[in-house]
């Protein structure tokens, strides 16, 4: 038995330093790299040129009349700037306002790209900045939306592109009450007039009309995109998707990852009359959403200009054809903000707009992920602290899944009761492993019992752990939740660690030993309630049983701290519910018993 034992630990120990050594060491080093590398090229881009944004073309030719490129990155001054702040000034604009965001709308171009966002800080401290979602061109990080025209290959028409200075009423501002309105002369009789509106929140409405004064019919085609410089660092990985997204009619949603779309350099799905496309993060995205009628050639498109990568969604529209003295108006809305639960499925069902819930990417499990944000929303209003809402979520389920908890839990009780029959057969065939076996099913068959019961418990809450981890991680509403004491953000792992006694050492561990104090509490639930049940025969099951509790402390030392919450208050609960049915059954609680038994050793018998 204890060479059994021994291998297994050493089996066990040796995929756990492996584990984490790719995990927590390896990997981290790999990420590190990556986006030290994504730095350096982001900073010789800055010194080469910024990325170019690249207008849908009709006919899959370049833009005529005589302008830039629509789309393309050109300024008077230097090509890049070195901050933020420099870029803005470059341009003449009008200011931004709502309850929700602020920044400015660039007059050259006619482009969105300062915007703010008034309830989100950078980090847990209430003095961090605001979270900055589009900046224009030539900044560091730029992200911006763009809307205009391109005119057929060989037609002379002039259309406002990247470099055109539209006009704006004096001292306009953007705001819900004050929409803007833009105007642009192309001296052929052709007078383009663009409004653009918001709401109280981040969903922009951009109306152009084009007013053909002349003598001749005029033919544009209609065009946005969204579009950012650089691959950003993705937090997801497997759990969510970051990147390019769109609906697309009755294809529904597609997902493309930065570098698939590196890869392909350009993604078409083919032209549809209904749907939306842009780009998402964590918690934030950017989205075009073509509105009236006609269909739209959708785009995923990645440029590079040096060494600088730029990722796009975009739209071509069908042609607009103004006749002489007529009007002929194209429409497009855009959000850009937070992906809050409830906004986001507002504006699905209030606009109309296709599967725009899914911008939150709730995973495969959606009928279960979404049901459980809202009932812990629910329970949020009531008390005011997600944390408080998650403990109370455990108790509903726990009361859901009583009669299956509590069958499972009689189950092992009657097991305790015929424990020491079992130890009688272990030792009885302790020879033939086969007869042990047998004569065990016979036992667990006249006793009716199950031996599987007592797994019944954890795979019931293993989907319920899953939908809950997955609304901890996507779900803004969870960013920088806080619970009581040192735990300020529900949503990132509990900042504490064993390691440094838990801050009175001034040192950081690395990430691998950072095991904080509700860690290790979930791991002692875990462990007390394991010492409920009676010690399996099998020396391996023994082994496995006695080491999970340690290996699931590390393991989930690393995950949202409200999901860790989570798992040692359902422990707890777990305890107290198996406790009371044993005690019902008639059945000794031995847990003190079996955790000296755990760590003592046994004497070598005397000769």
């Amino acid at each position: 038995m204890g060479d059994t034992r021994n291998m297994i630990l050493a089996v066990v120990l040796s995929a756990l330093v492996l584990i984490g050594w790719q995990y927590f060491v390896a990997g981290p080093q790999l990420e590190q790299a990556r986006i030290a590398e994504q730095a350096r090229l982001a900073n010789e881009a800055a010194t080469q040129g910024a990325a170019q944004g690249v207008a849908p073309t009709a006919d899959g030719a370049p833009a005529a009349g005589g302008t830039p490129a629509a789309g393309t990155v050109a300024t008077t001054g230097p090509a890049a700037f070195a901050s933020r702040a420099e870029a803005l000034a470059a341009a003449p604009r009008v200011p931004l306002d709502t309850p929700e965001i602020f920044g400015s709308v660039s007059l050259k171009g006619g482009r969105i790209d300062d915007l703010s966002l008034k309830g989100y800080r950078v980090s847990v401290d209430r003095e961090s900045p605001n979270v900055t979602l589009l900046s224009p061109a030539g900044a560091p990080d730029a992200y911006f939306a763009e809307f205009g025209f391109v005119a057929p290959a060989g037609d002379a028409t002039v259309v406002p592109g990247a470099e055109t200075v539209w006009t704006a009423p004096a001292g306009a501002t953007l705001t819900p009450e004050t929409p803007l309105v833009l105007t642009f002369d192309n001296g052929q009789g052709i007078t383009f007039r663009r409004t653009i509106s918001v709401d109280t929140h981040s969903m922009f409405e951009v109306k152009d009309e084009v007013v053909n004064a002349g003598s001749a019919a005029a033919t544009v085609y209609p065009y946005g995109f969204v579009m950012r410089h650089g691959a950003p660092s993705v937090a997801g990985n497997y759990i969510l998707h970051e990147g390019l997204i769109g609906v697309f009619g009755e294809e529904g949603l597609r997902e493309v990852d930065y570098s698939e779309l590196a890869e392909d350099g350009a993604i078409k799905p083919p032209p549809v009359a209904d749907g939306w496309l842009g780009i998402t993060d964590k918690y934030w995205a950017t989205a075009l959403i073509p509105a009236g009628e006609g269909s739209f050639q959708p785009r995923f498109l990645h440029t590079r200009a040096g060494p600088a990568d730029a990722y796009q969604a975009d739209y071509l529209r069908d042609p607009l054809t103004v006749a002489p003295g007529a009007t002929a108006t194209t429409d497009v809305r855009l959000f850009a903000g937070a992906k809050e639960t409830k906004r986001i499925d507002a504006y699905a069902s209030d606009l109309g707009i296709r599967n725009f819930d899914l911008m939150i990417d709730w995973g495969w499990f959606y009928f279960l992920t979404k049901p459980m944000f809202y009932l812990i929303d629910t329970l949020f209003m009531l008390v005011g602290n997600f944390g408080v809402a998650i403990l109370l979520v455990t108790v509903l389920i726990k009361g859901i899944f009583f009669p299956l908890a509590n069958k499972s839990y009689v189950s092992m009780s009657n097991m305790k009761k015929i424990q020491p029959e079992m130890l009688e057969l272990r030792d009885r065939f302790k020879d033939d492993k086969m007869k042990q076996q047998q004569a065990m099913m016979e036992l667990y068959k006249r006793e009716k019992i199950n031996p599987l019961a007592g797994c019944l418990p954890i795979l019931v809450q293993i989907p319920v752990f899953f939908a809950l981890y997955k609304v901890l991680f996507v779900t803004i509403e969870m960013r920088h939740a806080p619970f009581f004491g040192w735990i300020n953000d529900l949503s990132a792992p509990d900042p504490t660690s064993l390691f440094n006694l838990f801050g009175l050492i001034p040192w950081d561990p690395p990430l691998f030993l950072m095991v904080g104090v509700w860690p290790i509490i979930m791991g002692i639930t875990m462990f007390v309630q394991m010492k409920l049940n009676p010690t399996p025969p099998d020396p391996a099951q023994a082994a496995v049983f006695t080491w999970m509790p340690l290996i699931f402390t590390f393991m989930l030392a690393s995950f949202p701290a409200g999901l860790v919450i989570y798992w040692a208050w359902n422990n707890t609960l777990s305890v107290a519910q198996q406790s009371y049915i044993m005690h019902r059954q008639g059945v000794k609680i031995e847990l003190w018993d079996n955790i000296k038994t755990t760590f003592s050793r046994k004497k070598p018998a005397s000769g």
